[in-house]
């Protein structure tokens, strides 16, 4: 097992608790898609016995409107505790809401209120958006480092970063789209884990020639201090160019991990074959997947071909109008914390998940799309990371039950190791899915009203010691 983040468990003595990390989900700034969100933070330190926890949700940041709620003795759950909101207590829909929690120990000693926040929109994953990425032929600054971090849509943690010199009164970003385009929405992202560098007052603009500059006043922000921003415009802008002018930041100088600008417009379809084949859904950033799957199902011996696009173009659309349709879609792993996507990019897998009658298998993270799908809080960051892909780092883990038979399990021990890479687990489900394997988290879940399976783990990776090789050659002999 690898550690990627913990918090301590156990109270110290004689030390007053911490206050809770509210770096998990709903990280700030996010949007949250279900009315009964679930609020999940890394766990306080510190303390004597055990912990509690009070969370309240307001929407003014001073916490004391008639709207308030509170909940109160939340129990403490290792390395992260969470709440869903309940029933009766369903959250206005297009609001901004303020969130904060803190610990209490066996003393009542108190920590400080940590506190974030989170807009709540439930339509703003329903449906394909009709985006496609802009593309851009250049990317230019004022000055800085590493301007092609802007535009590494390949980084797979965002973890570079373009950065200005020091000293500047302002800075700016260009982008060249090679041509007159439409943008009608802009993504940006700086650190998500630190204030210092994210963008404070700055404003879009866009130009045809890249000397006469118009601002969009829509975009104009005085006072941000959001690590992330999905900026919309109210009618699309036509332009060549278009910049990114800064004038103030956090910190010394400002840090950009990523941009990325959109244009109204539906992709290409893919290109199927004629014979029986699988849609693969990849869901790295860039779109694609590491190719164990591809190659999984073409050595299986169904005689499968593969077709794979790009998570940010599928659509139920797309799919609808394939010809011939796909026996099986399979939904990829990922690279990246959600906090760090454009999560919007999702809604055609999204439709899939919820709408579309064609098989569906979801691997790690597109297993936990499979919850995402009704409410984008339901999977968490576990605050641990789990990486059984060399036998050596079996030592230690729990196995896998089955705690459900089902025909996908044929052939498999009970319990069993499988390889996995994954720090985000699955918490909340949907009415209509179960759930049929566990370990240290819930490994394998079915819909009760169609042929769709997520699996936490790899059953496609080819290990020795991978046990669960047979789960996807089941679930596609079920297709057949």
């Amino acid at each position: 097992m690898v550690t990627y983040k913990m918090a301590s468990m156990i109270g110290n003595q004689g030390d007053p608790p911490g206050p809770p990390n509210l770096t998990n989900n709903p990280r700030q700034d996010v949007i949250a898609t279900n009315k009964r969100p679930l609020l999940s933070f890394f766990n306080s330190t510190g303390g004597i016995g055990n912990r509690t926890y009070t969370i309240q949700i307001d929407k003014v940041p001073a916490f004391d409107s008639g709207y308030l709620i509170e909940y109160t003795d939340i129990p403490e759950t290792a390395y992260v505790t969470s709440k869903l909101v309940q029933k009766g207590d369903e959250l206005d829909d297009n609001t901004q809401y303020y969130w904060r929690a803190r610990a209490i120990d066996t003393l009542g000693q108190k920590s400080f209120w940590a506190m974030s926040r989170f807009f709540l929109d439930t339509f703003s994953d329903d449906t394909f958006l009709r985006l496609i990425r802009t593309s851009v032929i250049r990317v230019e600054t004022s000055s800085g480092y590493n301007i092609s971090n802007i535009i590494d849509v390949g980084d797979a943690a965002a973890g570079t970063y373009w950065e200005g010199y020091p000293n500047q009164l302002a800075y700016w970003v260009k982008f060249d789209l090679g041509g007159s385009k439409e943008v009608s929405r802009i993504w940006q992202l700086c650190d998500r884990s630190r204030l210092e560098g994210r963008l404070k007052d700055y404003i879009w603009q866009y130009s045809s020639n890249a000397v006469n500059w118009k601002d969009i006043p829509e975009t104009r922000s005085r006072e941000s201090d959001a690590f992330r921003g999905i900026i919309k415009f109210h009618v699309p802008i036509t332009g060549r160019y278009f910049r990114l002018y800064i004038k103030g930041w956090h910190g010394p100088v400002p840090r950009i991990h990523e941009i990325t600008l959109y244009s109204p417009g539906a992709p290409t379809p893919p290109q199927v074959p004629v014979t029986d084949y699988v849609l693969i859904v990849g869901n790295r950033h860039d779109g694609g997947e590491d190719g164990n799957i591809r190659r999984a199902v073409q050595n299986s011996t169904f005689n499968l071909e593969t077709v794979t696009v790009p998570y940010y173009e599928v659509s139920l659309d797309m799919v609808n109008h394939l010809e011939p349709k796909p026996v099986a879609i399979i939904l990829s792993g990922f690279d990246r914390w959600y906090e760090n996507l454009p999560m919007f990019e999702f809604n055609g897998e999204y439709e899939l998940i919820r709408e579309c009658n064609i098989p569906i298998l979801a691997i790690c993270g597109g297993h936990q799309f499979i919850v995402m799908a009704y409410g984008y809080t339901y999977a968490r960051d576990m605050g641990y990371g789990v990486y059984t892909c060399k036998q050596e780092n079996l030592k230690g883990i729990t196995p896998i039950s089955i705690i459900k038979e089902d025909p996908i399990f044929e052939g498999i021990p009970n319990p069993f190791y499988a390889p996995g890479s994954h720090a985000w687990e699955v918490v909340v489900l949907p009415d209509d899915v179960e759930v049929l394997a566990v370990s240290h988290c819930i490994e394998v879940i079915k819909s009760r009203r169609k042929i769709m399976y997520g699996e936490q783990f790899h059953a496609e990776i080819d290990l020795p010691f991978n046990e669960a090789s047979a789960f996807l050659l089941n679930f596609l002999r079920m297709t057949r």
